[in-house]
């Protein structure tokens, strides 16, 4: 049996470390919001207390069925009221930390799932 590698035709998380996320291999220091239908733009959110409904109404306006947040170095679960938009339009959210969340993200959308990932990336740190 031939064995190929995985092959992403959707926009992918390539790596992940403290302080920086790389989307088809190029690295950003901040926050980000990446979805499987090609839409990528920076969060504009640098710790977890800067959140709130106007970051997560953003995301109620792409055309996806699941959004996966990606809640920093920790678990955080954000307020109720920041998903009502999300939830008016029937998108489910699933919050994970943010490196469970681009290997999540990277799983669904290489299933063809019009999913998000909103990726807190906390801290300046590079390396």
């Amino acid at each position: 049996m031939k064995l190929q590698p995985d092959r992403f035709d959707v926009p992918s998380v390539t790596g992940y470390g403290p302080g920086w996320v790389a989307i088809q291999g190029e690295k950003t220091h901040h926050s980000v919001v990446i979805a499987s239908n090609g839409t990528q733009f920076d969060w504009g959110c640098e710790h977890f207390q800067d959140l709130g409904p106007s970051h997560f109404a953003q995301l109620a306006e792409l055309d996806v069925e699941l959004v996966i947040f990606g809640s920093g170095k920790l678990l955080r679960f954000g307020s109720p009221a920041w998903m009502q938009g999300l939830m008016q339009k029937r998108i489910g959210v699933e919050t994970m930390d943010t490196q469970a969340a681009c290997r999540t993200y990277n799983i669904l959308a290489g299933e063809g799932r019009k999913v998000a990932a909103a990726l807190l990336i906390e801290g300046q740190n590079s390396d």
